[in-house]
């Protein structure tokens, strides 16, 4: 695989930093103001704004933990957008550095979920538009045949769409600013409900969150508060994929900040999904395309020496229980054994520099 530039690597840091600093300011009048509220143990940042009948408008910020959000509250008031500034720089790492956009209408559904609160609201993009973040993210370039997509993936957990007490508006009003051809797909377990929203085109958004509950619940919708009328379709596995998000820029427009999963975990992800995509419509090109994702940054990691963090991801699915095992297991099994052996050499490194013994990880 070939590295970004250092020189690039710079500029998509310098880029991160200034998208995010212009998205915080724009979401906030600076006539308002922060202030800290506590729930169940932990503290959030919340913003008050005033209404004209001298009442109040209160909208979730995030954790005052993630130093992010708190240097920001922080400096609230120097924050300025420099739009012009940043579309350049997007321009330069798309052509200069070879790097990833996605499609435009694609582009212009993330900037529109990330402007109404999606990922302020601890939203996370998923699937194979997250995927494209990681050439940036991991400094290497990725190929470009893991990245074809028909879908944009959007996951959030029902417990922060609950707790965080603030509302996107409506998502089909969104959508429908972008193409006027989007309609709302009832759920086929209830009809009542909204998870997937497809247009004329037949491109699909589609809201996600994780299934922990028992099986005879497993395709019925679950109500987001959050989400702005949309429900989710919880999913089996999708807590280990989307617990603690990382920070990433779509090089769309002047730069869309966004929250994906971090590559670690999209990648032991895939492992095991993609052993259960076969029981499904399609199963064998989204099995395949699962795999060739999970070798992809499997490899990148491995030649950006995270295979620590890579092996730690692999060390939690594995304790997780004879199901994951068996899904890591029967997929690694699918690629050939040069290649297996690769990927068990790094993650049997890494588990060891964890003071585990790989024994016990079927390594």
């Amino acid at each position: 695989m070939q590295a970004v530039d250092l020189t690039y690597q710079v500029l998509y840091s310098e880029l991160a930093q200034r998208s995010l600093d212009a998205a915080f300011s724009s979401e906030f009048d600076v006539e308002g103001r922060f202030i800290k509220m506590e729930s169940r143990g932990r503290k959030y940042w919340y913003f008050d704004t005033a209404k004209p009948d001298g009442g109040k408008d209160r909208r979730y910020v995030g954790p005052v933990d993630d130093e992010e959000i708190t240097k920001r509250v922080d400096n609230f008031k120097d924050i300025k957008a420099d739009a012009r500034a940043r579309r350049k720089i997007v321009s330069t790492l798309v052509r200069n550095a070879y790097l990833p956009r996605p499609e435009g209408k694609v582009g212009d559904i993330i900037q529109a979920l990330a402007t109404a609160g999606f990922f302020r609201l601890r939203g996370v993009l998923i699937g194979t538009v997250a995927f494209q973040a990681y050439s940036a993210l991991l400094a290497v370039r990725l190929p470009n045949t893991a990245m074809q997509t028909e879908d944009a993936d959007f996951a959030q957990f029902h417990s922060i769409s609950v707790a965080v007490e603030d509302q996107m508006p409506p998502v089909i009003d969104l959508l429908r600013e972008i193409d006027p051809t989007f309609r709302e797909v009832p759920a086929r377990a209830d009809g009542r409900h909204t998870t997937q929203f497809t247009d004329r085109s037949g491109y699909k958004v589609e809201f996600l969150t994780p299934h922990t509950g028992s099986e005879d619940q497993a395709d019925r919708p679950a109500s987001m508060p959050a989400l702005g009328g949309a429900s989710a379709q919880p999913l089996r596995f999708l807590d280990f994929l989307i617990y603690q998000p990382v920070r990433a820029v779509i090089l769309h427009g002047s730069g869309i900040p966004v929250l994906v999963p971090a590559p670690e975990r999209y990648a032991i992800h895939k492992l095991i999904v993609a052993t259960r995509r076969l029981k499904d419509d399609n199963g064998i090109g989204k099995s395949f395309k699962d795999r060739l994702q999970a070798r992809t940054l499997i490899e990148a990691m491995v030649a950006v020496r995270q295979t620590d963090a890579l092996a730690d991801a692999y060390m939690e699915a594995w304790d997780r229980g004879p199901h994951w095992r068996d899904a890591i297991t029967a997929s690694l099994a699918t690629f050939a054994e040069d290649v297996q052996e690769q990927i068990r050499t790094a993650l049997r490194e890494g588990v060891r520099r964890l003071d585990a013994d790989p024994a016990d990880y079927a390594l």
